[in-house]
């Protein structure tokens, strides 16, 4: 099916306005297809005119066009043409539809702990066509209507308040206008949990599998939820405009969450299954406020076209960490941008495929589906925080609420939010606009001990960005400077530096205001094995980690000072951001990437040695902080240790924390430990299927099953991805996972040249956004050879892969390369 170009959209657009849509979903007709009626209301400019209507069934019965019937072989390619329209018109559309196993359209799953199945609706971008006959453009905002049949024991959620009129028939009331792709429609045995908060009915919904997990942290969930539209009820000056609020946790989601008005679909994992750590809820908070934002930013007023996104997600990014410091008291919400989403959006300005926040060409819709990225989310956010520092706050609130008035309920660009914040602020922002928004690239900031701070821009995209950020310098666990500069111009002196003591640790842009990759001194560098644990800012330590990964990924930072630094220094931390996220970034990325093969297993061993140091640091601390110490010790150990015994007993759950004798999810760490160690046998992996029979455990077993270090295994795994016609986005992901990381080189060399045969077959039946998410994770860049850098390059020139899997195996190939850059430096 082609994607709609913008073109085609706005001659659409010019062309119809669409007044209703009444949709009728029948649910009830097996496992593989269901039923699809649809009547479309609209208006044409032009009496005889002609356009076309995104269409995709299994089987396409009948469609009318104002009582004439129109002959179905006419469906070409999903487009379905409309000729002799009419002043008003009528299109009645039915058809047999199939059910997505790739988290796109109306995706289908059964939970294996109770043989339920559940369904829900995800139609972003090109998706909705799968689900209803649609004008499938996001300035075409329209009132929906949905009716939906189901079996009888299931319930139903929607963008509009449910209600059942007969056994397995539900009525969702008429939505205010709606682009098309945030339509849903939730079905299932869902376990509810209702609540109400200032007239705004609430809901949390979940697999019955589930019930006790998510009844458990209902509370807490909905204690965020009433603050988060407390806050922005405040900030915005527009009451929440959707009528019920409800959050479903579906299973095999590709994203984090969709921001459909009404009805927030989360991937499940959010109702955690054993023990969570502080920053896991802080991320579950932040997610929860950045869903809410969407209500204004996307869904009361959408993006004209998808060349705007960011006008959706870099405010509801910025809101949401806005929303978790002020609405929910988590000041380290800053600390885990800084070390969780900066460095996913500096990975992404330096790679091949980076580009402008605003304005990025986006010729059709499915390209857009490309720049859902670190730029879009987290550089987006960034600029924002320098647009409020260039404005002033209550400039910036006040240009929010006048866009968002302005625009309710209808769509925006570009160039009428910044009017709207130029009014607001009495100056013009197109020079501004430029160079932060329409010009991409990250500028690298150094400090001289001279006190002179360097703006560099990149050579090949130069732009004059001005900075506002701060200076910080540390002497052991004191603060000795703090000093705020602004930066409009290549350079700009910063007072007392040159009156530091010489081994001071020096951190610009120590409170990570503004959006620059940051080369430490070398004084600093050679000072932070003895000094960095006494650092006493977290979010000081958080940019240094920030700088270093990336100075690390330019060939700038010798790899091993990151080893050495997360064996030094780490088990010391007290943020739970970075307790988190510095070791997965070590074992996902350091280790396996950044470190010869011979140096791999000496350095997880080291690792493991950290953990355990955290562990005993735990055992001193009493409370709540000591028990999530030990969570993070034990799941970094789980991860990383070498001593099998202890593995094994683990696996068993002999000799574990409290918190974790249960915890089915970190069993399944161990056991992919031990089969990456080659020491987990055949029973003792039939006997953890058993005993965790739920959809989490299942996939978890593909996961652990691809990584034994056994010919067979891999073969195996590469089988069931090529092979497995049924396989769920969820699943050939894990496998995916599961198939390069710690294997014997010579095991899997052989596979580096098959990669894109296989990506060829899988898109034959799997969505791009999901088969983006596998090509990531299938890319052969952890085989870090000249011969792969070859094959690697010969991926991205074959043409029977879509362009946004070629768009995700370029960004892998940059990767592969800066290990590549870094081993000859390093070596």
């Amino acid at each position: 099916m082609p994607s709609l170009t913008r073109d085609e959209a706005v001659a659409r657009a010019a062309l119809i306005t669409v007044d209703a849509v009444e949709v009728d979903l029948d649910l009830d007709r097996g496992a593989e297809v269901f039923g699809s009626r649809t009547v479309l209301r609209f208006t044409s400019a032009d009496a005889g005119g002609s356009t076309f209507v995104d269409l995709r069934p299994v089987e396409l019965h009948g469609v009318t066009l104002n009582g004439r019937a129109l002959d179905p072989a006419a469906l070409d390619d999903g487009r379905l043409p409309l000729d002799g329209l009419a002043a008003e018109n009528v299109l009645e559309v039915e058809a047999t539809m199939a059910y997505g196993h790739d988290g796109q359209g109306l995706h289908r799953s059964t939970d294996p702990a109770d043989d339920e199945d559940y369904v829900y609706g995800h139609l972003f971008l090109d998706a909705a066509p799968r689900v209803f006959a649609c004008f499938d453009q996001p300035d075409l905002k329209v009132p929906y209507t949905v009716h939906v049949t189901t079996p009888q024991h299931w319930s139903v959620v929607g963008n509009g308040a449910a209600q059942q009129v007969s056994a397995g028939r539900w009525e969702l009331a008429t939505t205010q206008p709606l682009a098309t792709y945030f339509v849903t429609v939730c079905a299932g045995p869902w376990e509810s949990v209702t609540a109400e908060h200032d007239g705004i009915p609430l809901g949390l919904h979940a697999r019955r599998s589930l019930a006790g997990p998510l009844r458990e942290q209902a509370e807490q969930m909905f204690a965020t939820t009433r603050a988060c539209f407390d806050h922005y009820h405040r900030m915005f000056g527009i009451r929440y405009p959707f009528g019920e609020y409800h959050q479903v946790f579906v299973p095999e989601f590709n994203a984090g969450a969709m921001e459909n008005p009404g009805c927030v679909t989360f991937r499940d994992t959010y109702v955690f299954r054993g023990a969570a750590t502080p920053d896991q809820v802080l991320e579950r908070d932040n997610t929860i406020a950045h869903e809410m934002a969407h209500m204004w930013f996307g869904d009361l007023v959408t993006m004209r076209w998808w060349d705007d996104l960011w006008l959706n997600e870099s405010f509801a990014e910025y809101m949401a960490y806005r929303a978790s410091t002020e609405a929910l008291g988590a000041d380290e919400a800053w600390v885990e941008f800084a070390v969780v989403r900066k460095l996913w959006g500096y990975a992404a300005e330096r790679s091949p495929s980076t580009h402008p926040v605003a304005g990025s060409p986006a010729p059709d819709a499915l390209s857009a589906l490309q720049n859902f990225d670190g730029i879009s989310y987290a550089k987006g956010a960034s600029v924002l925080r320098q647009l409020i520092a260039h404005i002033g706050d209550d400039a910036f609130v006040a240009g929010v609420s006048d866009y968002l008035h302005g625009h309710a309920f209808g769509n925006g660009e570009l160039a009428e939010f910044l009017d709207a914040m130029a009014r607001a602020a009495g100056r013009d922002l197109d020079g501004w606009a430029q160079a932060w928004l329409r010009t991409s690239g990250a500028d690298r900031l150094a400090l001289r001990r001279d006190g002179t701070l360097t703006r560099r821009a990149p050579a090949d995209r130069p732009a004059d960005r001005p900075h506002t950020l701060d200076v910080a310098a540390f002497d052991g666990d004191r603060e000795v400077l703090r000093a705020e500069v602004v930066l409009d111009g290549d350079t700009a002196g910063v007072g007392g530096v040159r009156e530091l003591p010489a081994h001071a640790l020096v951190v610009p842009n120590a409170a990570d205001l503004t959006w620059a990759e940051v080369a430490l001194d070398e004084e600093t560098l050679d000072g932070l094995l003895g000094g960095f644990s006494d650092v006493p800012d977290p979010l000081a330590r958080a940019v240094v980690w920030t700088s270093l990964l990336g100075g690390m990924a330019r060939a700038e930072v010798d790899p091993r000072l990151v080893v050495d630094l997360v064996e030094s220094a780490w088990p010391r931390e007290d943020d739970a951001s970075v307790l988190t996220r510095v070791p997965l970034a070590a074992t996902s990325s350091v280790i396996p990437l950044f470190l010869r093969p011979e140096e791999q297993a000496e350095a997880l061993e080291r690792v493991a040695l950290a953990a355990d140091v955290l562990a005993d640091r735990a055992t001193a601390t009493e409370g709540p902080p000591g028990d999530a110490l030990a969570l993070v010790a034990a799941r970094v150990w789980g991860r990383t240790g070498s001593d099998v015994e202890r593995l094994q007993r683990w696996a068993a759950g002999e000799g574990l924390l409290p918190a974790l004798t249960d915890d089915d999810d970190f069993r399944w760490i161990v056991l992919r430990r031990l089969a990456a160690l080659g020491a987990l046998d055949d029973a003792a992996l039939a006997r953890a299927e058993e005993g965790d029979r739920s959809l989490a455990g299942r996939l978890a077993a593909l996961g652990v099953r691809a990584a034994r270090p056994t010919a067979e295994a891999k073969e195996w795994a590469w089988s069931r991805l090529a092979d497995d016609p049924d396989l769920s986005n969820y699943a050939a992901l894990e496998l995916a996972r599961g198939f390069w990381v710690g294997a014997d080189t010579e095991l899997v060399r052989p596979y580096v040249d098959r990669v894109g045969d296989l990506l060829a077959r899988m898109g034959e039946r799997m969505g791009e956004d999901a088969l983006s998410r596998v090509a990531t994770a299938l890319h052969p860049k952890w085989v870090v050879e000249d011969a792969t850098r070859r094959a690697s390059a010969a991926l991205l020139t074959r043409r029977d892969i879509s362009p946004g899997v070629t768009r995700a195996l370029l960004d892998e190939d940059h990767v592969l390369r800066e290990a590549l850059a870094s081993h000859r430096r390093f070596a």
